[in-house]
């Protein structure tokens, strides 16, 4: 994690606490934060897209001052994130940005590109929707993967891979090396692994123990059924049971209207706020 980029990304209502926790973590692992931080912009009311009978549109009479306001908000909370951010010695920039809810993805995803690693708030009661909006901008539209409920300067002594041989969990894993060279203990969990050559191959999770103990990781490999039981709650209670610290896995979304919609193992994992959890798609 030393000498990397993170890409933290923010709402104006992110508390002092969060911001000064994840610089003081940077700043041991000499990381930079480039913090971006995300405020909605404001929507016009209903009434302004019906349109006047001469086709105008019904701007309301006080929208620039709306607009202005947000702005000035979205500017004064960025100079006390500067501040909170320098008083801690981090390595960092800031940038704030108005962003209508549609366009969050992409701009998320671009700043996204040229760091290592993305890194969004979560509240206690889960991801906002516009939190919803940057997770779906880097896993689905940038290389990098996403850490939640932990900082990713954060060393991490165990890890527990949620593994099933398909290319969304093998890139979690080449993402999440940094962290499993780090670990004193890497577990492979398979969950109803399916033991044919074709599939999970005849002994699952052992190709990948291989590859990652040629790194000097020391690993080792769990086969699990899931009794019926949702994927993503198999996965949290056999981390817990391992102790592991961190949660490396494959992030999957459903096409539907050219979104990608999280299917419900990646959901499950982005909504619960216990066990920190790496995602990559």
């Amino acid at each position: 994690m030393k000498n990397t980029t993170t890409l933290l990304v923010i709402e104006p209502s992110t508390s002092d606490t969060f911001i000064a926790t994840q610089a003081e973590q940077a700043l041991a692992q000499n990381t930079h934060l480039s913090v971006l931080m995300i405020g909605q912009q404001p929507v016009l009311p209903s009434y302004a897209y019906g349109g006047s009978m001469y086709g105008s549109i019904a701007i309301p009479d006080d929208w620039a001052q709306i607009t202005t306001t947000a702005r000035t908000a979205l500017i004064k909370r960025e100079m006390q994130v500067k501040t909170v951010l320098s008083s801690n010695g981090a390595s960092s920039d800031v940038q704030s940005l108005l962003c209508a809810s549609m366009d969050i993805k992409e701009i998320v995803a671009q700043h996204s590109r040229v760091c290592d690693i993305a890194h969004i708030v979560t509240e206690a009661e889960g991801l906002s929707d516009a939190m919803r909006q940057a997770a779906h901008g880097i896993l689905f539209k940038s290389p990098v993967a996403l850490m939640l409920n932990a900082s990713p300067s954060k060393p991490v002594s165990s890890v527990f891979v949620a593994w099933n041989n398909g290319d969304t969990a093998s890139k979690a894993v080449h993402l999440a090396l940094p962290y499993l060279l780090e670990a004193h203990e890497v577990v492979i969990g398979c969950f109803d692994p399916v033991t044919t050559a074709a599939r999970d191959g005849l002994d699952p999770g052992t190709d990948v123990a291989a590859w990652l103990s040629h790194h000097g990781c020391n690993v080792t490999v769990s086969q699990f059924p899931t009794g019926g039981k949702e994927v993503a709650e198999c996965i949290l209670h056999r981390a817990k049971e391992q102790g592991a610290g961190l949660v490396v896995m494959g992030a999957y979304g459903h096409a539907r209207m050219m979104e990608a919609i999280f299917g419900g193992t990646t959901r499950t994992m982005l909504d619960q706020t216990e066990m920190p959890v790496l995602l990559a798609h």
